[in-house]
């Protein structure tokens, strides 16, 4: 349950830094104001024996602000904060997010491409795994601060929920969704 939501102006920030740029494009000087943000990974976590993908479910303030509920179904990703390889940050966040270990070599790199291009401008990798029960050391969840609820969603589901406008999710699911049935013709 969300309570006493409200919005402060923000002096100092971890995560994102906002700023002004200025710029000239054929002769016309322009301005923008973005946000300079970490580089993330996301990964498409596919259940072989439950024929199911694994998903993420957990509160989002910027999307509380839009629609009231806030809650969006998501891809296990994390942001590019340390010195780590990307296939290494992906790893930790299939453990820490949704309580499989999954080895290196079974992360395979799908694509790479920006997000919240109007502001933000962020690279996202995008990795996929296929996991079973032997890989699972824990119930998952997130660390600190977060609640992140872990979903299986039936491979059989999975194309409606993904063109589905009733429930919230990001655009890098729906692409992992695309491009897992148009690699597996499935």
């Amino acid at each position: 349950m969300i309570e006493d939501f409200r919005i402060e102006p923000l002096e100092e920030s971890r995560f994102v830094r906002p700023a002004l740029v200025r710029y000239t494009q054929n002769g016309i000087e322009k301005w923008w104001e973005v946000i300079r943000a970490h580089d993330s990974v996301a990964v498409l976590l596919y259940h072989k024996t439950k024929d199911a993908f694994i998903l993420v479910k957990q509160f989002r303030p910027a999307v509380y602000l839009q629609n009231g509920e806030g809650y969006t179904y998501e891809l296990c990703a994390g942001i590019v904060d340390k010195e780590s390889s990307l296939e290494q940050i992906a790893k930790e966040e299939i453990e820490e997010e949704c309580g499989y270990d999954v080895p290196l070599t079974s992360i395979e790199k799908v694509s790479s491409f920006y997000t919240s291009v109007g502001f933000a401008g962020s690279k996202q990798t995008l990795y996929y795994a296929e996991i079973d029960e032997t890989m699972k050391i824990g119930d998952g969840g997130g660390i600190e601060m977060e609640q992140i609820e872990v979903v299986e969603l039936p491979l059989n589901q999975a194309r409606d929920f993904m063109v589905d406008e009733t429930i919230v999710k990001t655009p890098g699911l729906m692409f992992a969704f695309m491009w897992f049935f148009n690699r597996f013709n499935r």
